[in-house]
């Protein structure tokens, strides 16, 4: 489900999405001199985002970072900030960009409770389809990769502990992950105690 019809709607600048930032612009600019084509343009701003960024909850960070120009310039954030870079990268290249989201145990059982997670949804002119990829950053158990043919996301969700893969593909952060970046300042705390559980 694409809740736009309008690929431009993909492509917007937000205050989330600040490509234009002097910052990610120099960091477009050099994917741009590395990369000919469109596949190899989105494989390298999304293994970029996904090897150089740091998960907050990785390296045990307690910066929260929102707008994909903190993110770049701190180099960290949890997912639903990994995923404004991403966003921001790949609009400010003209490629449109969406978001997508999961709920999964915190832990690795449903009594430790559930999280949203966010990812991206890239559209490819040259393939006429959209490839949904993650870049919360990969570590012992999880290897999300670049794939055109088979998702190859950080996390097979599990329905048979009640969790969800939503099947939206939003041109907006879902306000919710906005929400509570913008809410907390102290990330190890947030993302054990307050990320949204569901989103509407």
């Amino acid at each position: 489900m694409i809740e736009s019809g309008h690929l431009n709607d993909f492509l917007q600048e937000t205050d989330e999405m600040d490509y234009s930032h002097p910052m990610v612009r120099a960091k477009i600019g050099q994917l741009l001199d590395k990369s000919i084509s469109e596949t190899a343009l989105i494989r390298t701003a999304y293994e970029f985002v996904r090897d150089e960024i740091a998960h907050s909850w990785d390296i045990q960070s307690t910066r929260v970072t929102r707008k994909a120009s903190e993110v770049l310039n701190f180099g960290e954030g949890i997912c639903y900030a990994k995923a404004n870079l991403l966003a921001a990268m790949l609009r400010g290249m003209g490629i449109p960009t969406g978001f997508c989201y999961q709920r999964l145990t915190l832990g690795d059982t449903p009594e430790t409770g559930y999280g949203v997670h966010a990812l991206n949804a890239v559209y490819m002119s040259s393939r006429h389809k959209w490839i949904r990829l993650d870049a919360r950053g990969n570590k012992d158990g999880v290897d999300a990769q670049f794939s055109i043919m088979e998702e190859k996301l950080a996390f097979p969700v599990r329905a048979h502990f009640g969790e969800v893969d939503y099947p939206g593909i939003y041109p907006l952060p879902h306000v919710k992950t906005i929400e509570v970046l913008k809410a907390h300042t102290d990330c190890l705390d947030m993302y054990l105690y307050h990320l949204p559980a569901e989103i509407d």
